[in-house]
């Protein structure tokens, strides 16, 4: 075949007269000791009936445990055998679906050769999760391939989590030991050029369809390597969506289309979870496709469709602890670069003043996304990140920068139950005194939590025209004032 490095089925080497895999499954003698050992009389007497219930259960969570140590020997012998056979080279995770035949083939042929006593189904499982190690990412395959699954949380090589629907619930996947789970880090994070050891041993990382990975490993992590992946999917969540998820309405998507194109300044503020990168890149989509954007983040994730983007990741330092690149290093070289607008992933530092002075200084447009509960609360984060940039500046002067660089703040939220909704819509108005002066435009209203535990209510119009609509109007906006009379936009029961 070409991909093989010589027969897959050699002679020379029968796997019967080495090591046998399911040689050591004669676990019956031990567990009938363990078993026999209460038999003398004195033991016996005491308590004839107490003495069979420990010797029911542990020999068979005994015996389960060594059948699985005994597959995952068995999956690995298998496997470097395979690897011998193969040409590596020639193996990428895009691998055609002939090529993935070829392989399995060859993975069921060296079962057979196996002396164990594996049924047909085995040998199918076993092959299917040969296939992940070698082409994907193992055991993880499956959970990437469930559409549903919307976060997968590795705590150690023994627990996995997923959320499917809003709710969290451990599956049955299982990595062999901490060294398996570490090799699917390390698959996941080198090809980026980043990597994952005792001198680093945090590291951020995306998979090839966009979705988030943060891996953080022994000695920070006490229980072993822990790894979470935040999914974006093959099918990213679009503006459809998010009408038919009643997390918005039409006429707020009409209304958002017109503050981009118009070039307003727009913060999305929101918990972890609540859906601020993906909002951030539905709303990038609005920005026409003769504008330059640059793009920043810490790991790319923004799919923009535009023609003239340009895309900035930030890089970690050496083994030297040299050669870091941060967000606000990438801000300031942006502002050389003659962008039109600059879309920031997350401020979460100093940068943070410098996105300000960006806002201010004729890069309209622009927008980022920042971690706060409520728009109040992001107001007062921004203070707090803008101190972080090592300049003192008197509160107010903050305040003030703020006030005259934003112009809206969209909030969005994971309420009870997993639901994400666009929380409130608010535009920023000014400075009063002190105080920054904000007002809703739009807003959720709960109405409670049904019978599954979600929460649900109500979007609905505060009737406040915002301030800059004659600004919208200017750029061609076509918005029916009647969006903005009090009435109730989109109600979860209809």
């Amino acid at each position: 075949m070409g991909l093989f490095t010589k027969k897959p089925s050699s002679p020379a080497s029968p796997p019967g007269a080495g090591p046998k895999p399911a040689a050591p499954v004669k676990p019956a003698e031990p567990t009938k000791a363990v078993a026999a050992q209460p038999a003398p009389a004195a033991a016996a007497a005491a308590s004839p009936p107490a003495a069979p219930k420990p010797a029911a259960r542990k020999p068979r969570r005994r015996h389960s445990d060594e059948k699985l140590q005994q597959f995952y020997e068995l999956k690995s012998t298998i496997h470097r055998k395979l690897v011998e056979q193969l040409d590596m080279s020639k193996l990428s995770g895009d691998a055609s679906d002939e090529l993935r035949e070829q392989v399995r083939t060859v993975v069921l042929a060296l079962c057979r050769e196996e002396d164990t006593l594996l049924n047909a189904s085995e040998r199918e499982r076993l092959a299917q999760e040969i296939l992940d190690e070698t082409f994907g990412l193992g055991p993880l395959e499956p959970l990437l391939a469930d559409p549903k699954i919307s976060d997968i949380l590795i705590n150690g090589p023994r627990q996995v989590y997923v959320e499917r629907g809003g709710r969290l619930e451990l599956t049955d996947v299982k990595f062999k030991d901490d060294s398996h789970l570490l090799h699917i880090i390390d698959k996941i994070v080198s090809p980026l050029g980043r990597r994952c050891d005792e001198v680093s041993p945090m590291v951020d990382a995306r998979l090839k369809d966009g979705s988030r990975v943060n891996a953080i490993i022994p000695p920070l992590a006490i229980d072993g390597p822990s790894m979470s992946i935040r999914r974006f999917g093959s099918n990213p969540i679009t503006w459809d969506d998010y009408i038919r998820f009643k997390s918005c309405s039409p006429e707020m998507v009409e209304f958002f289309e017109a503050c981009v194109v118009a070039g307003l300044n727009i913060l999305i503020a929101g918990g972890t979870g609540s859906g601020k990168t993906t909002l951030l890149n539905n709303l990038s989509g609005f920005i026409p496709a003769d504008e330059r954007i640059v793009t920043i983040e810490d790991a790319a994730e923004l799919q923009l469709r535009q023609p003239h983007i340009v895309r900035l990741e930030t890089r970690p330092p050496n083994l030297e602890g040299k050669g870091r690149v941060t967000i606000r290093d990438l801000l300031v070289n942006a502002l050389r670069m003659r962008p039109d607008r600059i879309v920031v992933g997350e401020c979460r530092g100093g940068e943070t003043l410098d996105m300000l002075q960006a806002m201010n200084t004729g890069h309209e447009g622009s927008m980022t996304t920042i971690h706060a509960n409520n728009t109040r609360d992001a107001v007062q984060r921004v203070e707090t990140m803008v101190m972080m940039s090592g300049f003192e500046l008197p509160q107010k002067a903050i305040r003030q920068q703020f006030a005259s660089a934003i112009d809206m703040i969209v909030q969005a939220a994971r309420l009870t139950g997993g639901r994400r909704k666009i929380i409130s819509v608010t535009e920023v108005q000014g400075m009063e005194g002190d105080v920054v002066v904000m007002q809703d435009i739009f807003k959720f209203e709960q109405d409670g939590v049904d019978s599954e535990g979600k929460a649900y209510g109500r979007i609905v119009s505060t009737g406040v025209r915002p301030l800059f609509m004659d600004r919208l109007i200017a750029h061609g906006a076509k918005i029916d004032p009647s969006i903005f009379q009090p009435r109730d936009l989109v109600a979860d029961f209809e």
